[in-house]
């Protein structure tokens, strides 16, 4: 009998463990604020502009920040380039990107024993054009110190480097936390939500 009752127990186990999100919110501009800030960086996707790889896409590794200068969430995603690299070079000739984040990246998923690919381990997908900040700008210096002590290792890009503060223009959202597809977030209805 038992024989019989613990297949079908491990299978219910392992049915309720999938179908647990990480996320227990049906606030989808939510899922994609907190994402946001709590991770310290994301994968972002360009059109590449090196001769071996010309208009394929290109992935890379970004450190972002969201904070202001009380370190409290706005929801706007700033990061360092510089034209030294691919993403800074594929910028200047197509400032469209797709940026992606997981919860994964705080390892939230594998905590739950969730594959970081089941729909249940939340990402989020922001695309916008990047723009970069206008160092006269008022609020430039306080988003360059904000990001710095985010990131300190970046005092030494900045210094040696040429890098140089941008910011994404979100154009477009989209969030998968659960079974069913994606939901497409408003960037208001994101810039709205407090944390």
């Amino acid at each position: 009998m038992f024989s019989k009752i613990l297949p079908v127990a491990a299978l219910l186990a392992l049915y309720i463990n999938a179908a647990v999100s990480t996320y227990k919110e049906s606030n989808h501009a939510l899922v994609a604020r907190r994402l946001v800030h709590q991770t310290n960086w994301a994968a972002i996707s360009t059109i590449s502009t090196h001769r071996k790889l010309k208009d394929y896409p290109m992935v890379q590794i970004l450190s972002i920040n969201d904070y202001d200068a009380n370190k409290q969430s706005t929801g706007r995603i700033q990061f360092l380039l510089t034209n030294l690299d691919f993403t800074g070079k594929d910028v200047k000739q197509n400032n469209k990107v797709s940026l992606l984040f997981n919860d994964e990246q705080l390892l939230h998923c594998s905590e739950q024993n969730l594959d970081p690919m089941e729909p249940t381990c939340a990402r989020t997908i922001i695309s916008g054009e990047v723009k970069r900040m206008d160092e006269n700008q008022k609020d430039y210096q306080e988003a360059l110190a904000s990001f710095v002590a985010r990131h300190p290792a970046s005092q030494k890009w900045l210094d040696k480097h040429n890098f140089y503060l941008c910011e994404l223009e979100i154009t477009n959202i989209f969030v998968l936390d659960f079974y069913g597809g994606a939901h497409n977030i408003k960037p208001d209805d994101y810039y709205k939500v407090e944390l």
